[in-house]
This record gives C-alpha cells, structure tokens and sequence, in this order.
C-alpha cells in the first residue's frame, strides 16, 4: 500500500472512501494461543485455523459470533457461512440506503455495522456484539485491512483475529483460502450453491481464455482521479495477475509508486501506456466516465473514443459467486474491443 499523503487516490488507500491512505501494520495481539490443540469443522468440539500471517487460532468450538470486513463476510457468505456473521465493518451500505456492491449477496439488514467508512469502527459497539472471531483482508504484510491503528490494540484484545493474504498472489488462491476457512467454520462446500459458483467461475476463465487469444488486445487497468491517473500494476494486484495468466495482455507500468500497486501520472502524461481496452476502477471514491468526459487529456485517448471502457471491481469479493461476474464483464470487453493502437 503507498504511504502516500495524497488525498486523491492511491491504489488501496482511496477505498477508504476518503482517500485515507496508509494503514500502519497490525501485528495481531491476539493472547498467544498458537500452540493450542484443535481441528477445524464441527461445533462440538475445538477449532483452529492458520491464517496467511502463518498465526494458529485455536478456539474451544467453532465460532458462532463472527465479525469480518464486508467484503470478507460477503465472500464467507457465498461460501454458506451466514448465520455467524454478526457484524460488518468497511463499505456496507450506500448513502441512499442499498447495499454497498462489496457487500455482495451479504443482508445487510441482518447484520451490525460498526463501521462504514475508514475510522468508523466503533470499538464500543463491537465488545457489545460478543465477538469470538474477527476477519479481514491482509493487502500489506500483518495490516489488517480496515482495523484503525488508533484502536487496534483494544480490537485485538476482545477476539482472536484471522487474516488473508489479498495481493500478490492470484485471485483463485485467494479464493481457494476463503474456501479453506469457511470449510473450517462449517460450510459445505458440495452445495449446489458452492458448485454452481465454481463451475461457472471456471466457465468463465476458460472463456476469457479464449477471448484473449483470438482478440490479441492490450488492457490497461486504471483509475481517475482530480489530479491524477493511474496505472495499475498487473504484478502485485489478485485480479489482474489472474487474468494475465489466462493470457490478457494488461499493460505493465514500468515506473511504480512506492507499495507497487500503481503508477501515478499526470493527466498530461495519462496517455504513457497505449492501449485497446481500459479497464476503469468503478469504486465510487473514484472518478467515474460521465466525471471524467471533461478533461481533454481523457477524451483524446484511443480507447475512450473508440468506447472501450469496462468497469473494473478492484476489489474484487474472493469468491467464485463474487469473482465469476467480473470475469465475463472483462471477456464481452475484449470479445467486443479493437485495436486502436
């Protein structure tokens, strides 16, 4: 993640929703119980499970009281653990009252939200949910992703945490993790629901697969903001390295920002890398098309006025239910792109 002071975006940082950006490591301080005997799975009997810090949680049974990031709980809950998920903390809800999209198929209804932006979580409010476990996104090694550093320390202290790696390492690892963990919790992944998602998951790989063969296009990922454009790097992002294994030429940026997810441009040089295909980060923090038709630098370029824009979910939920959609929105892009190059 950039340690940038940049309030206009930085790769992970303007998901805050305000552009905050820098969250400092979060070494889990989480009562030492690395060496406790357990088993994942049934509820009668103790639990454990290692998480990507390579840290043992071990409970006396399977957690019933969860509270996770949003996007971590929607995952969860696509893989069947939904009853447990008593909290939320991170982008839930829309001002006009609608789901936040990283909330996925997750109720939002159903659930606490004792945050909803970056530096929202209401400690107060999570010791009042009675929490047994908490989980999050890992983008930086030990920072847990929407834990504040003001109050990390009292968090850490009222459950034992779970992280997953979420960056430099492929999107189906990434996935195939959160499966682990919700199978550990007690979810059946043979369900109709699970294997439906994964066959339409692979359904959909093979297919971009395919597209970026025959419509040898080059894609850039990217995001706009007042002052600045980025270039996404292709290298270090779960998405974007998936999709290059499958064979889409994304552009790599050959001068990166400090954390290495991006390289910032002036609007005047926005035009660096050429490109067919523009794969436009669409979290509402970011400048979307309709923001960005007035800058003379963003018309000129070939892909947008040949209308090659496709929305880019960079956060993507690491699920096959929340990865699938994203995969065939990118392969209609490229089936439907041309060289403008």
């Amino acid at each position: 993640m950039s340690t940038s002071r940049s309030v206009t975006l930085s790769r992970r940082g303007i998901l805050a929703a305000g552009g905050a950006v820098g969250i400092g490591a979060l070494l889990a301080a989480c009562g030492g119980e690395k060496g406790s005997a357990g088993a994942g799975g049934g509820k009668g009997g103790p639990w454990s499970f290692t998480d990507d810090r390579k840290q043992k949680v071990s409970l006396k049974s399977t957690p019933q009281r969860i509270v996770a990031f949003t996007g971590t709980a929607a995952a969860l809950h696509d893989f069947g653990i939904d009853d447990q998920i008593v909290g939320v903390f991170g982008p839930t809800k829309l001002k006009n009252g609608k789901p936040d999209p990283q909330a996925g198929d997750l109720d939002v209804d159903k659930v606490t939200i004792i945050g909803n932006a970056y530096n929202q979580f209401n400690v107060e409010k999570y010791a009042g949910l009675r929490p047994e476990l908490l989980v999050t996104n890992m983008y930086e090694p030990n920072a847990l992703w929407f834990v504040p550093d003001t109050s990390k320390d009292k968090i850490a202290k009222l459950a034992e945490s779970v992280a997953i790696t979420s960056a430099r390492v492929p999107l189906i690892k990434i996935i195939e993790r959160y499966a682990e963990l919700a199978e550990s919790l007690g979810a059946d992944l043979k369900a109709k629901k699970v294997t439906d998602a994964k066959a339409r998951f692979e359904k959909a790989s093979e297919a971009l697969r395919r597209a970026a063969k025959s419509h040898p296009v080059k894609v850039l990922a990217c995001s706009g903001s007042p002052d600045l454009f980025y270039a996404s790097n292709p290298g270090i992002n779960a998405d974007l390295m998936y999709y290059k294994s499958l064979g889409v030429d994304l552009v790599v940026p050959d001068h990166l920002d400090k954390g290495g997810y991006f390289e910032s441009l002036s609007w005047e040089n926005a035009d660096k890398y050429k490109a067919d295909v523009l794969l436009l980060d669409n979290r509402t923090a970011t400048l979307q098309p309709k923001d960005l038709a007035a800058k003379p630098s963003w018309a000129k370029l070939p892909a947008v006025k040949a209308g090659q824009i496709t929305p880019w979910s960079s956060e993507p939920r690491f699920s096959y239910a929340g990865a699938a959609p994203l995969i065939e929105s990118l392969t209609k892009a490229i089936e439907g792109a041309k060289k403008v190059n």
